[in-house]
């Protein structure tokens, strides 16, 4: 599958073109932070595959960078790429700033990851980055917490995260949370326990698209709402739907609502059609492994009554821009629930996703039968 990290790569410089050459220096005015704003001190963990590391997790690299008021250049083209850092330089320039960037009231202060020779990369990169020595340690330094996961199964989230959420601090946790639908429970139930705000998403949640599809639904101006088919494109396997599966799944839980009650699907060769039925309202289809939209990473069709809107994650054309945009948007949602202490995304709508993908394995296991979401629940 090709992930979004080589898919900037490709489009990376069409996008920048279109955008000027022209890159304002990454470091804020001098008294940025102390405009009379608190400074929340953001820490980073990088979670393992199945015991790997990932040396440049772009969850962290790419997604977290937001919170950080400069970046050493020199250091990031060292141990990462060119594209990389002419995007870091696109993401700072003040023309693509929606007139908040940098953050003024965010700076990461730890990293973490287990190997600390990887962990001082991002801490060269990031000027004032300390590398923590273990998540116990990370949490008593910091603020909140941001755990990033690029293509890992979740299984090794919870003790990552546990040290903060045991301090109550607000926590993003990447997908998938918890890898089985138990795991996930686990750490919505000790959140909930430690009265710790959490955050779990997937980036295709903070698409313009995804904003504009909900405005025209909440505004009623085109009728009811019909159905959605959430596209991704990428080879399915069994062991790839618990992790890219993911990103569909969201989609059509953010845009139709949460309440599924069955799921049945159906894969051949690379790729994996799913139904997703509701009670009381039209189903929605998951297609991930699209063969027809490589060059878009992933299309979403929303119909209502008087309306078809079809998008993707690319803005007037830029899929570098628009990934830019959802990044962004996603991070300053998890920084609304750093000052505001609300949760953006409901605890059922993060285990319903989960139950969906687990539903789907299960309905593939057996001749694409409806399997509800009650039965891998229980």
């Amino acid at each position: 599958m090709q992930t979004r990290r080589e898919l900037l790569g490709t489009l990376g410089t069409a996008g920048m073109a279109a955008l000027g050459t022209q890159f304002a220096s990454a470091s804020p005015p001098a008294d940025q932070k102390r405009d009379g704003a608190k400074v929340f001190r953001i820490g980073v963990l990088s979670a393992r595959i199945r015991g790997k590391p990932q040396p440049l997790n772009g969850h962290t690299w790419h997604f977290a960078q937001y919170f950080h008021p400069t970046i050493n250049y020199e250091a990031a083209l060292k141990h990462s790429t060119p594209h990389v850092v002419s995007y870091y330089k696109l993401s700072r320039d003040p023309r693509n700033s929606f007139g908040v960037l940098p953050f003024r009231d965010t700076q990461i202060t730890h990293y973490y990851e287990p190997d600390p020779a990887i962990a001082q990369k991002f801490a060269d990169v990031f000027p004032g980055v300390e590398v923590a020595k273990t998540p116990e340690e990370l949490a008593k330094n910091v603020d909140a917490v941001w755990l990033g996961d690029a293509s890992g199964f979740g299984e090794d989230h919870f003790d990552m995260i546990a040290p903060a959420l045991e301090r109550g601090l607000p926590t993003f946790c990447d997908k998938p949370i918890g890898e089985t639908i138990a795991g996930v429970r686990k750490i919505l139930n000790f959140a909930k326990q430690h009265k710790a705000p959490l955050m779990s998403s997937s980036l295709f949640r903070h698409e313009w698209g995804t904003e504009e599809a909900l405005r025209r639904k909440t505004s009623g101006e085109f009728g009811e709402l019909l159905y959605v088919i959430a596209s991704m494109y990428g080879g399915y396997s069994p062991e790839g739907w618990f992790v890219y599966g993911q990103h569909p799944a969201w989609m059509v839980e953010t845009i139709c609502g949460h309440g599924v009650e069955a799921v049945s699907a159906y894969a051949r060769n690379n790729s994996c059609h799913a139904l997703v039925t509701y009670p009381d309202r039209m189903p929605a289809e998951i297609w991930y492994g699209r063969p027809d939209i490589a060059k878009d990473y992933c299309r979403t069709l929303v119909a209502f009554q008087k309306d078809r809107f079809e998008f993707t994650p690319a803005i007037e054309g830029s899929f570098t821009v628009g990934h830019h945009y959802e990044m962004f948007n996603m991070a300053n949602a998890f920084r609304g629930m750093i000052k505001t202490g609300i949760e953006p995304v409901p605890h059922e709508e993060i285990l319903e996703v989960t139950a969906m993908l687990y539903a789907g394995a299960k309905s593939m296991q057996e001749k694409s039968r409806l399997v509800s979401l009650a039965e891998v629940l229980a």
